[in-house]
């Protein structure tokens, strides 16, 4: 049951879901209001505590000189993960695709999708609330309150829709410290991610060709041909249907069914060989 297999579904909804803040932008004017520059915000994946750690700590480049982290700046971070049963589909059923090999046809098939809330974190940190501002302003109107974004996450299961929802926004601002303190604004945001986890790969041969075997009922005895060759019994076959692929290829789609009817006695065979009480060609 538990094999290894790795899809990846979880790692590419993390990676989709930071890169919906990789252009985030803020622009800095004059006293006049023209502009004079403009920075990209950097992104990173890490908690909040971390980045709060650097913002009160200087990092020591020389033993005279003292580096501060650069402002702004924003992380994210996965915060949970829980079970979404709403969404849930059958267990059972699958999604199937043919692949055409060297040595035939061999059908890949995987299971439902199995739904699963993703929530995450996000943090813009600033030094005035101008830049914090322009921040929000990027992030808010793209949100009412989901941004649906389409991941492809197995060769079976792409471009699957993913809705990614805002729930909550806060304004932290640090107002403790002396006058020598610097000043710092933290913008949090909660999102719920909708997305999906995924069970293994498997293949198995194509069904090419079918047999089916009719046999007595049992109640009465039956007389096929000319010969007067009887089948007597619940174990004696009336007749046999074979249904296969036509063609070069044999390929699932865009075939025609090739059927050969096989009837019991010697002479009572309408396409190919006649067959035996069990069903046997011969």
């Amino acid at each position: 049951m538990f094999t290894h297999f790795y899809n990846s579904s979880v790692r590419k909804t993390v990676v989709a879901f930071g890169s919906l803040f990789n252009d985030i932008v803020i622009a800095r004017s004059d006293s006049s209001g023209a502009e004079v520059e403009r920075i990209r915000v950097p992104l990173s994946y890490g908690p909040k505590e971390k980045f709060l750690t650097r913002l009160n700590n200087f990092n020591s480049l020389s033993d005279s000189a003292k580096a501060e982290i650069t402002l702004p700046r924003i992380g994210f971070e996965i915060t949970d993960v829980s079970y979404d049963p709403t969404r849930k589909r059958n267990t059972l059923s699958k999604s199937r695709q043919s692949t055409q090999t060297g040595a035939g046809s061999t059908l890949d098939y995987a299971f439902a999708e199995v739904p699963y809330n993703f929530n995450f974190a996000v943090s813009a940190f600033t030094r005035n609330m101008d830049d914090g501002l322009q921040i929000m302003e990027q992030i808010l109107p793209y949100f009412t309150p989901e941004f649906t974004v389409s991941i492809n996450f197995t060769t079976l299961y792409d471009k699957l829709d993913v809705p990614i929802i805002l729930n909550n926004v806060s304004i932290v601002e640090d107002y403790e410290g002396d006058f020598d303190s610097r000043r710092n604004i933290q913008i949090n945001f909660d999102f719920t991610a909708k997305s999906f986890c995924f069970g293994p790969t498997k293949n198995s041969s194509v069904i090419r060709q079918t047999k089916t075997v009719f046999f007595n009922d049992g109640l009465n005895d039956w007389i096929y041909g000319p010969t007067g060759a009887t089948s007597q019994g619940a174990t004696g076959a009336l007749s046999r249907v074979d249904v296969g692929l036509s063609g070069a290829t044999g390929t699932v789609t865009g075939y025609t069914a090739e059927t050969n009817i096989y009837v019991f006695g010697a002479t009572g065979s309408t396409a190919g060989p006649p067959i035996d009480s069990q069903g046997n060609t011969y």
